[in-house]
């Protein structure tokens, strides 16, 4: 594949990882954190995804186990949405293959300072919505898990921010129930896509291993730290994701 692994390869990759993967337990969004790292350390954007897709799998395992544990994933309303999800990433991570990032990244400059803008002006996310019925529940949160599905597949960072964003603004679902149906969701996001990319030879498996071990403990200190400080955490957590995913995004254009 021509990359070369390094102890300093893995020096950076480790501790961001570990960072991301508590970081996504808590608001989502972890990428923004881990795939910047695989970057930094010098993979091509294809193997950087890909191998991001393996490191972020792990610690999204054991943060959606234990969230499921503490009973914060409603299966009845995640079935579907698992379905949809995993049609949609294997459809974008196909697409990732052979389209040119640039215009999504540049559409992401739009959609990232409008989202950031609905999370400060709605200061009371952990006051649940007005709940729709359960059918319509099940359709709403079903076309969320398609679309941000495929974008997952496609590119990923935020995945889990705007999950938790639409599945509680748009499905009027509670916010720990988002937080649960947006990891079985993510979860299933990133075993699709990486399904396709390890077909494709693009996923540096130790490096990725390694980064997924340090993600499993950010994850699992993450589920803890929102169980005890609940939907209080999320709101300036996913402000901060957003900021640094507008920033990156940015600096990748110019």
């Amino acid at each position: 594949m021509g990359v070369e692994l390094s102890i300093i390869t893995f020096l950076i990759v480790c501790p961001l990882t570990f960072l991301g993967g508590f970081v996504d337990a808590v608001a989502g969004g972890g990428g923004l954190i881990s795939l910047p790292a695989y970057m930094i350390a010098g993979l091509p954007v294809h193997n950087a995804i890909a191998t991001n897709k393996l490191s972020s799998g792990m610690g999204t395992t054991i943060a959606t186990y234990r969230l499921a544990r503490l009973g914060y994933i409603p299966w009845r309303k995640a079935a579907l949405c698992i379905v949809m999800a995993i049609i949609g990433s294997s459809t974008g991570a196909k697409l990732a293959l052979m389209v040119d990032a640039e215009l999504f990244k540049k559409l992401m400059l739009v959609i990232i300072p409008a989202t950031a803008i609905y999370v400060m002006r709605n200061k009371n996310m952990d006051e649940p919505k007005e709940p729709l019925g359960d059918r319509q529940t099940v359709i709403r949160a079903s076309l969320v898990a398609l679309l941000i599905g495929v974008y997952d597949g496609f590119y990923g960072p935020g995945t889990g921010t705007f999950l938790i964003l639409l599945l509680s603004g748009f499905a009027h679902i509670s916010l720990k129930e988002s937080n649960g149906i947006a990891k079985s969701i993510n979860l299933t996001t990133n075993l699709s896509s990486l399904a396709v990319y390890l077909m494709n030879g693009k996923v540096i498996i130790l490096l990725g291993l390694a980064g997924g071990l340090f993600g499993i403990a950010g994850n699992y200190i993450g589920v803890t730290f929102f169980k005890n400080k609940g939907a209080k955490a999320v709101r300036p957590l996913m402000i901060l994701v957003l900021i640094i995913f507008f920033i990156r995004i940015l600096t990748e254009i110019i």
